[in-house]
């Protein structure tokens, strides 16, 4: 895979916070997010991506992914507050109130089995 050969030759948190959403997009259909959700744990205790508004980002879309909507509200919530690109802010705050609407109309958490 792509990311393994970037992860040798060029190894750090951007690369791994990539192939979370590479691995998550490809497997969610079979296991769901959850092993992207398990690497993004690894980025967690880097210095380089603390505090960092992607990780935040990825973390929500995978939440949303497996449909826990109010971790992920809160997720592009934080999101949008790390980031100083005013286009993203507003980005993320529309998948944050996308979060309020898809709550409600499922009734609950979408899990993946």
């Amino acid at each position: 895979m792509l990311y393994d050969l970037l992860a040798r030759i060029s190894p750090g948190p951007v690369v791994t916070l990539n192939h979370a959403v590479a691995v998550a997009v490809a497997v969610a259909m079979v296991k769901g997010p959850k092993a992207g959700l398990e690497l993004l744990e690894t980025l967690d205790a880097d210095d380089r991506m603390t505090g960092h508004h992607r990780l935040d980002a990825v973390r929500a879309h995978l939440l949303e992914m497996a449909g826990d909507h109010d971790a992920a509200r809160s997720g592009y919530r934080t999101a949008a507050r790390r980031t100083s690109s005013l286009p993203e802010q507003r980005y993320l705050r529309a998948r944050a109130a996308r979060q309020d609407a898809r709550g409600s109309l499922v009734g609950g958490s979408l899990t993946w089995g």
